[in-house]
């Protein structure tokens, strides 16, 4: 076991070669080909979800665990299912923009297209039984297939076509926020709540930043490529600006739902991510350098790494916030303080 390449692998897209690939075991294999290090913004999306039906009374821990890992599973698949598509297409040729920055197996050539279909399709079953598990736990409500009936069609469909049409960043919106959060809660609780919805648009616009961040970086090969993602369409200035702007919203969301009393003032504790922003944002005032800037990690990578780690700062305070939050409405004490509060 390569305890080093998984956490590794956890927090960055790692470079191997052929010899370095045969030489590992096959979680790290599994954790290289499904980009495990963004894997945790949807981790942040069923924490939410769970801590929203925790707050209301309605949290189950078993349920919430097949949530996660179905969740988590469901995105891994994504992310195998989306390389092969590319490659099957042709996008990957003349050294596309995802080769230059980390290991993309088939491409690569580490994996024959069988070993990656197959890496894909026990993914996608172990999430799909999670997903059964969950509709069985609903007792099979129309809602919950719905929710699984959606989320198949984003894994299968993302790539092609919704990128290509300047709709997978409206498909990131919709998935990490309404569908895994809002969802979720769904599943929890057997409730919609469409204030559980709003709530999560200050974690889920930090996420669309990073998909934006990443076709702003690649918008050059894409156009070349004939791949319209948003950035393509509305153009690289517009796009910048666009983040900026994703980034700005949570701070006033977070704001507004603490002024309707959805919240408690505890989740001012997003604050403290601001300086974060602060320094970041001149980053998106100016175009991508032609050149690599002295000391960039990940170059080409350039405004994802920015919104990443901007998102996951945010993310993480927006997470402990509402757990706090949770714990005022829960604790016997606090709780009556609340409501003396609400009154």
């Amino acid at each position: 076991m390569n305890f080093a390449m998984w956490r590794k692998a956890l927090n960055v897209i790692p470079e191997v070669s052929k010899a370095e690939w045969d030489e590992l075991d096959v979680i790290s294999k599994w954790l290289i080909s499904t980009r495990a290090a963004v894997l945790v913004m949807t981790f942040i999306s069923a924490a939410l979800a769970g801590l929203f039906a925790w707050r209301d009374g309605a949290f189950s821990f078993m349920p919430w665990i097949a949530l996660t890992f179905g969740l988590i599973l469901a995105h891994a698949s994504n992310n195998i299912f989306n390389d092969y598509t590319d490659f099957v297409r042709g996008v990957d040729k003349d050294n596309y923009y995802r080769n230059i920055y980390g290991a993309q197996p088939v491409a690569s050539g580490l994996m024959t297209r069988r070993q990656h279909l197959t890496y894909f399709a026990v993914t996608a079953l172990i999430a799909l039984a999670f997903g059964i598990y969950l509709v069985s736990y609903t007792e099979f409500n129309a809602t919950t297939w719905i929710l699984l009936g959606l989320g198949a069609f984003f894994l299968l469909f993302y790539t092609w076509p919704l990128k290509g049409l300047a709709l997978g960043e409206v498909a990131v919106l919709i998935v990490w926020g309404p569908l895994m959060i809002g969802g979720g809660y769904f599943v929890l609780t057997q409730h919609w709540n469409w204030n559980v919805v709003i709530a999560s648009l200050p974690y889920v616009l930090g996420v669309t930043t990073v998909i934006f961040g990443k076709h702003i970086d690649k918008l050059d090969m894409d156009r070349k490529k004939g791949i319209h993602t948003l950035p393509v369409v509305i153009g690289e200035k517009a796009s910048r600006y666009a983040v900026l702007g994703m980034m700005v919203a949570p701070y006033l969301f977070t704001v507004y739902l603490i002024a309707v009393r959805f919240f408690t003032p505890v989740m001012l504790i997003v604050f403290l991510a601001l300086p974060t922003f602060l320094q970041i944002y001149p980053v998106f005032l100016k175009p991508k350098p032609e050149t690599k800037p002295e000391g960039q990690i990940g170059w080409p990578l350039y405004f994802v790494g920015y919104a990443f780690f901007n998102n996951r700062k945010f993310g993480s305070l927006f997470m402990f916030g509402l757990l706090i939050d949770v714990l005022l409405r829960v604790i016997p004490f606090t709780a009556e303080l609340l409501r003396t509060y609400w009154s």
